[in-house]
């Protein structure tokens, strides 16, 4: 913790499932303009999230002599007030509780977010004192957008109004109310000022300004006895200080403890959760900067819902992600928050996501739920609905990307998709593949003879073509053909033939596949975005904003692929890939306690030591391995 080469690298997400959070670094110095103490979405200003108080410095006070236990980064590398250097213990496997030790005494600061609620609660326990000790809190706000950075200026209002052991302020008009109250009676000494230069190297690294000034409108004092504990809240609503110790302990049991690995992913599953006022319900792609991502929901869908048995969950996140694809086939206006819906290989992952709860709560309960869904997504895709998937006589799919990217490898530079995959698009075939052979098997089931036969003609014609299509002498799969256009670089696109239920592929031609992966693409982090070997590999996503386009899908390292990978290798290999498979999950474990503790980066770098890089957390990485965990558990006990 006294490190700050080792600490400042380590982040802390809390979020309370209604899309605000808190985040910063183990010792509290934010090292990210979307870093903050209380993030919240303020819908009546944009779709962006708002830093409102960006941070809150205690200052112990004993004897006249004061010490604050703060820290913050100024330019020029100057790191001020230091308080780092008086944490003696650090701990989060429950809360986050962080020891301090300044002489006699000892302080302990506990954080929570409320859930369903913007409020932040920390409660600071005066462990031991020798002599008289006052505590001083100095709240410094930015009320801002997480993209913008906030600066002196006149406009900001220095306007506050007393209210029940705190006060209520707001800097900028359209904003909430920031409500900061205490469990305690205190004094506000109202000391405007500015905090000028306040530095983040996150934003640094990745070729942004990365300077702001945030304002503190004054402190709040009061004396703490030994053994006494206060409660502060920061909110957008005010609340009765009585209840604040009852409503931090009632926070503090609901908390799932991150004791270990699969506990630490549950926990982060959980922080993806996203619950709307008209009881919509969302998986948010990652954090900070994402939002709820059609692609990604279905993606990630069963991993952080099945597959830790949390099966309601996956159906109310269905209920709304199935009203917006139906209404996105029926040429409506969207109702519902996600974005990215119209991205041609959206419903082919929604009849995958669907196909996984039919393997984990049976045909019968997934044909009543999903029976007609599925039929209406399949229908739509054969019908020519869809503005950007067109069915060919051959049985394959043909989606145009040379002008905008289409696939999950969507990086741009100057308005050009930097993989302009386009035509024949090898996973866009294998889901379809799959979903041709799945619905069919569900229209049997529910006496559907015609609709059945009519989607396995297709599939049979879809098996020959993909084979002749994408199959190439060397045993693995082309990533996209466009008439005379084959793309021959070895990407991980190919893996989900292998890993998907049902294959057009032999069990000679998976394995071929499977090797190639193996060889050029698997690292300890998940499957390479491109082989090192093929032409344009960048494996570093370090450096400006255009520069780590061009390395984002051109060798980086992304677990949820690893997680497909290892499905392959199960269904391949059986158990005799078991031990293979538990190694490399030690690479994720590794995990929980780099970055952001207790969750997977959005990416890796594809070379040596493999530094996790991009948002914090990320769903569809959780999602994999976690799901990655459930097939383990399956295959050991199958016998």
């Amino acid at each position: 913790m006294t490190n700050l080469e080792e600490s400042l690298r380590r982040e802390l997400l809390r979020t309370n499932r209604s899309g605000a959070y808190s985040c910063s670094t183990i010792v509290d110095c934010n090292t990210r303009k979307y870093h903050g103490l209380l993030v919240v979405p303020v819908p009546e200003l944009d779709d962006d999230n708002h830093v409102l108080l960006s941070s809150l410095d205690v200052t112990v006070v004993q004897h006249g002599a004061e010490f604050n236990l703060g820290l913050h980064k100024y330019q020029g590398n100057n790191y001020s007030p230091k308080g780092h250097k008086y944490i003696r213990e650090f701990d989060c496997d429950k809360v986050p509780t962080t020891l301090y030790r300044v002489g006699g005494v000892l302080l302990k600061k506990e954080v929570v977010f409320q859930h369903y609620e913007d409020r932040i609660l920390i409660r600071y326990t005066l462990v031991d004192a020798h002599s008289a000790t006052t505590l001083r809190f100095r709240p410094f706000l930015a009320f801002r957008s997480v993209r913008q950075f906030t600066h002196e200026n006149s406009t900001a209002s220095r306007e506050y109004n007393i209210i029940e052991n705190g006060v209520k302020t707001c800097m900028y008009a359209g904003y909430p109310e920031l409500y900061m109250q205490f469990s305690k009676k205190n004094e506000f000494i109202f000391q405007p000022d500015w905090y000028r230069g306040v530095e983040y190297p996150k934003e640094q690294e990745r070729g942004y300004a990365s300077n702001e000034d945030l304002y503190v409108p004054g402190y709040f004092e009061m004396p703490i006895k030994k053994g006494e504990s206060v409660v502060f809240s920061a909110s957008t609503s005010s609340i009765r200080v009585s209840g604040l110790k009852t409503l931090f302990e009632k926070e503090v049991e609901e908390r799932a403890p991150r004791d270990n690995f699969f506990h630490c992913l549950v926990n982060a599953a959980h922080q993806f959760h996203k619950h709307e006022k008209n009881d919509d319900r969302y998986l948010l792609s990652g954090y900070p900067w994402f939002r709820s991502r059609a692609r990604d929901t279905f993606v990630s869908l069963p991993g952080l819902t099945l597959a830790i048995d949390e099966q309601d969950y996956f159906e109310l996140v269905m209920k709304t992600a199935a009203k917006g694809l139906r209404e996105f086939m029926a040429d409506k206006p969207l109702t519902v928050h996600i974005s990215e819906i119209e991205q041609p290989d959206v419903p082919l992952w929604a009849v995958w996501a669907i196909q996984q709860y039919a393997k984990s709560a049976g045909n019968e309960k997934c044909i009543s739920n999903y029976g007609d869904l599925l039929r209406e997504i399949m229908e739509y895709i054969i019908d020519g609905g869809h503005p950007n998937l067109r069915l060919d006589e051959n049985g394959l799919l043909y989606t145009n990307g040379r002008d905008r990217a289409v696939t999950w490898m969507n990086s741009t530079a100057n308005g050009r998709p930097v993989v302009p995959r386009t035509g024949y698009i090898v996973e866009f075939n294998a889901l379809w593949y799959n979903a041709l052979m799945f619905c069919s098997a569900i229209e049997k089931e529910r006496g559907n003879e015609e609709l059945a036969s009519k989607l396995e003609s297709v599939a049979e014609q879809t098996k020959v073509s993909f084979v002749d299509t994408f199959l190439n002498e060397y045993g693995y799969l082309l990533d996209y053909v466009d008439g005379d256009m084959m793309d021959w670089s070895v990407r991980p696109n190919m893996i989900f033939a292998v890993a998907f239920d049902y294959s057009p592929l032999t069990q000679d031609q998976k394995k071929g596949v499977l090797d190639v992966c193996t060889r050029e693409l698997l690292t300890p982090k998940g499957l390479r975005s491109l082989s090192p070997k093929s032409g344009g590999y960048n494996p570093m996503y370090v450096g400006p904003q255009t520069q780590r386009d061009y390395a984002y899908h051109q060798g980086t390292a992304w677990p949820w692929l690893g997680g497909f990978y290892m499905e392959a290798c199960l269904k391949l290999y059986k158990r005799t890939r078991l031990h293979f498979i538990e190694r490399q999950m030690v690479g994720y474990e590794d995990e929980m306690n780099y970055h952001a503790l207790g969750t997977i980066s959005e990416l890796f770098d594809g070379n040596p030591p493999f530094h996790g890089r991009g948002g914090m957390s990320f769903a569809m990485n959780v999602a994999e391995v976690l799901r990655t965990l459930k097939l383990l558990e399956k295959y050991t006990y199958q016998k």
